[in-house]
């Protein structure tokens, strides 16, 4: 597989779905990334951001147990790929890169 881009709001997301491990589904991700990041986040933006990770194979899904508390509905939990830890670091060392090619100066104020 080859490199992939990834925006902000996508790595945000696959960032999310690693710290909540096995918690991560759609409501619970969006809690803590508005938490987190003190961002608000739309259902949609969350729904369609989760779709395409799991297309680009970032991201995989499977449904938890049906629970009397959702009415019978199943939660959809999400775990982050093998492939999705490696863009995540190619993301980490292209930032890391960046910032250590600043020079001193251009932060003097």
């Amino acid at each position: 597989m080859g490199k992939q881009s990834i925006g902000e709001f996508e790595e945000v997301v696959l960032l999310t779905v690693a710290i909540l491990y096995e918690n991560a589904y759609g409501i619970s991700i969006k809690e803590d990334i508005e938490q987190r990041l003190n961002r608000k986040v739309s259902v949609g933006a969350m729904r369609t951001a989760l779709s395409r990770l799991e297309k680009k194979g970032f991201l995989k899904s499977e449904f938890g147990e049906a629970t009397a508390m959702r009415g019978g509905k199943r939660k959809r939990y999400y775990k982050v790929t093998p492939y999705g830890k490696k863009v995540l670091e190619q993301v980490m060392e292209t930032r890391k890169k960046l910032w250590e090619a600043i020079p001193s100066m251009a932060f003097d104020f």
